[in-house]
């Protein structure tokens, strides 16, 4: 696993096959905000709920200047069945060799079930124009995190 990232780091940069194969490039978003989330599965019960709460919650973090970024190991095509299935707005990135979750500390032992497994740690990072992490949670819950993170936002 990665070094966690923490505020203050500088994000390591990224270039992933959206849901649609085109590439999105973390640092072609400089001069706007990002969340970053990464999830497990696209599909799941509660990924979905997750990705559904960041689309609900687009159109105001749009207006504060945030661009929202998901990301999970899935190909392109799963993404695009998941964006039509639940009438998602945000981008889905595929990260298929997990090697940028590797990378910002969101990949490694995490416990499932009272197993510690190697996998997806679900987590959400939010950088400044400048591609600084301003806030980064790890192993959040897929249920209430996104209203939690509006409020740490100063966004509610």
């Amino acid at each position: 696993m990665g070094e966690r990232l923490a505020p203050g780091d500088t994000a390591p940069d990224f270039t992933l096959p959206d849901d649609t194969g085109s590439d999105v490039t973390l640092s072609d978003l400089r001069g706007r905000k990002v969340i970053v989330y990464f999830y497990p599965a696209a599909m799941t019960p509660g990924c979905t709920t997750q990705a559904c709460d960041f689309s609900e919650s687009l159109e105001s973090l749009s207006a504060k200047g945030y661009t929202v970024l998901g990301i999970s190991p899935d190909q392109p095509a799963k993404l695009a069945t998941f964006r039509e299935k639940e009438a998602l707005t945000i981008a889905l990135l595929s990260d298929a060799d997990r090697s940028v979750m590797t990378a910002w500390g969101a990949f490694g032992e995490k416990t499932l079930y009272g197993k510690t497994v190697q996998g997806v740690i679900r987590s959400t990072v939010v950088l400044d124009e400048q591609g600084t992490v301003s806030h980064a949670w790890y192993n959040v819950k897929a249920t209430g995190h996104v209203a939690k993170l509006r409020r740490d936002l100063g966004l509610e």
